[in-house]
């Protein structure tokens, strides 16, 4: 009898302990960081800078409106990239990656990224595979800032 008590004590410690874990790591996630406070164009600049920061030679912001689907055109060790730089309030769908497969290909670039402070949801980053783009969230922005 006893054991059993020892098996159901041993077991909700182990819940307990996974439901503090799982907690702790979405409140992480989610910390609020200042890139989240930002606007779309400031957010364009903060990437850009965060590139040169991380070893590109060039991270150039396009002009606002009619960009063709890139905000940043950037180049490191001899590779051009075209950037996409969404910051929202909510994950970051296909339309993104669509817009950025788009750009790259308009400005001849050989590598396509979007850029966010959120994540994406799990179509975008299955479209992003097909279509090899790559896509930076704000765990590996922040990252990024730190370095």
């Amino acid at each position: 009898m006893v054991r059993i008590y020892i098996y159901i004590a041993v077991g909700v410690a182990i819940i307990a302990i996974a439901v503090f874990i799982v907690s702790y790591i979405k409140k992480y996630r989610m910390k609020p960081l200042p890139m989240d406070e930002m606007e779309g164009h400031d957010f364009e600049y903060y990437c850009a800078d965060l590139l040169k920061a991380n070893g590109f030679a060039e991270a150039t912001v396009t002009k606002g409106s009619g960009d063709f689907g890139a905000d940043i055109l950037a180049e490191k060790d001899g590779i051009t990239y075209a950037v996409q730089c969404k910051c929202y309030d909510k994950p970051i769908g296909v339309k993104a990656v669509q817009e950025i497969y788009a750009g790259r290909d308009y400005y001849s670039r050989m590598v396509g990224v979007v850029m966010t402070n959120q994540y994406f949801t799990q179509p975008a980053v299955e479209l992003a595979q097909k279509l090899n783009i790559m896509l930076w969230d704000r765990g590996y922005l922040d990252s990024m800032d730190k370095t």
